[in-house]
């Protein structure tokens, strides 16, 4: 399991009966997580002192206590993120990601080149963030126009907004532009939804879509790609479902190595791991 030991300003206190406590900078929130299946004792006092708590109801939910700020900044590293308590529990930054903008970021100085980065699904930019400081010119994809938003605020905050160039528009409209005109970049980030829906409105499951989008995705590839990542929080999609996809695709033409995990968060309370979704990266570096 692929986790990031840097963070300071996020802490993942506990986790027990299908819910997170957590750090955010010095806000304290309970949040649902599916994945948190078994019954450990709440020892922790924090449980009952959270800032902020998400309350699944039906088939929704919402914060039902929520004594913090709209929106606040934390840092990891040199970079500084927007949090901000939104629908379906979310908060604008996925934590356990900090382990790929690491890696990717290590890749992009060591290239010794100018990289050209597409960032597809890129909601919030974080990622874009990472490896615009890291030096690379960014292409941010995400149809959500309040993401792009979101996203802009963080290149701001970090002072890469020159070197981010951000796009609301849908991913697969956008690759198919790419390969129409020959546009091609180094290298790819991709964060697809579990479901989504087409520029016609049409629904899409990503399990019968994504095969299809990294094949395309591929396409857009330079003549000498340097990274290709692709995350999924699909339940039943395994980080070796999505190895397999790239090596077809990617390692086969490239060469490389393709390597699959699973990403995860230390909890505090209990020393364990709470695994947060799959992640499969190639890289041109064996």
């Amino acid at each position: 399991m692929i986790s990031s030991q840097n963070w300071r300003d996020y802490e993942l206190i506990d986790a027990t009966d299908g819910e997170r406590l957590e750090r955010w900078g010095k806000y304290i929130l309970r949040r649902p997580d599916p994945q948190v299946v078994w019954k450990n004792a709440k020892r922790s006092p924090l449980w009952k002192r959270a800032d902020a708590e998400y309350s699944r109801e039906g088939g929704g939910g919402s914060w039902v206590r929520c004594d913090v700020p709209p929106s606040w900044n934390i840092s990891y590293g040199d970079m500084t993120f927007k949090v901000k308590p939104m629908g379906f529990k979310h908060t604008g930054v996925f934590p356990e990601q900090a382990a790929n903008w690491d890696w990717t970021a290590e890749k992009i100085r060591a290239s010794g080149r100018r990289v050209r980065v597409l960032n597809l699904f890129a909601y919030t930019g974080c990622a874009s963030v990472a490896a615009a400081m890291a030096g690379a010119e960014v292409y941010h994809v995400d149809a959500a126009k309040n993401m792009v938003a979101h996203a802009k605020e963080n290149a701001s905050l970090c002072g890469v907004s020159e070197n981010i160039r951000f796009f609301v528009d849908d991913c697969v409209k956008f690759l198919t532009y790419a390969v129409k005109k020959g546009i091609k970049y180094d290298a790819i980030i991709m964060d697809p939804p579990s479901y989504g829906r087409g520029p016609s409105g049409e629904v899409w499951k990503l399990e019968d879509s994504i095969s299809d989008l990294i094949t395309l995705s591929s396409s857009v590839l330079s003549d000498d790609p340097l990274f290709f990542i692709v995350n999924s929080y699909t339940t039943g999609l395994s980080p070796s479902t999505m190895g397999y996809m790239l090596k077809i695709n990617v390692k086969d033409k490239f060469g490389g190595v393709v390597c699959s995990d699973e990403l995860g968060l230390f909890v505090s309370e209990s020393g364990a791991i709470l695994p947060c979704g799959g992640t499969s990266r190639w890289s041109a570096e064996k």
